[in-house]
């Protein structure tokens, strides 16, 4: 295992964003539709915010109704905007950032996941189901 491999080599590019002028009702459809747990929250290129899944169900019932069934969702999401639900203090990572550092700062954290900032801008986010993967292709 490479120990100075840079975040950059594992990290998902294509990242789903929200607008804090989105609705909660777009964020649950964009999670359960690309099946991930955390969506950034940008203004232009700039993040300002992590939704992530567990965010959404602390303020809804989804997992105990049915799936078809979405008439509470709405209800309890009309209660609330993404900037209310959202982590606003976040912790960052650069591309060159080596994941043996982003683990670590994962394990010290309550949180799943990254986003990695190249001079203000969102390139990435990071997960620990990433980390979990890249162990696994070293063995």
């Amino acid at each position: 295992m490479k120990k100075r491999t840079p975040i950059s080599a594992i990290m998902t590019k294509d990242v789903i964003t929200l607008n804090l002028t989105d609705n909660l009702e777009i964020a649950e459809s964009l999670f359960k539709k690309n099946h991930i747990r955390h969506i950034p929250v940008v203004s232009g290129e700039k993040i300002i915010g992590m939704l992530s899944y567990t965010d959404l169900l602390r303020i809804s019932f989804a997992d105990a109704i049915d799936d078809n069934e979405e008439d509470v969702d709405t209800v309890v999401y009309n209660m609330f905007t993404i900037e209310q639900v959202m982590a606003k203090n976040l912790v960052s990572v650069n591309p060159n950032t080596t994941i043996k550092d982003v683990a670590e700062i994962l394990s010290k954290k309550e949180f799943h996941a990254l986003p990695v900032v190249d001079n203000n801008k969102l390139v990435g986010i990071v997960t620990t189901t990433d980390l979990i993967n890249f162990l696994i292709e070293q063995f």
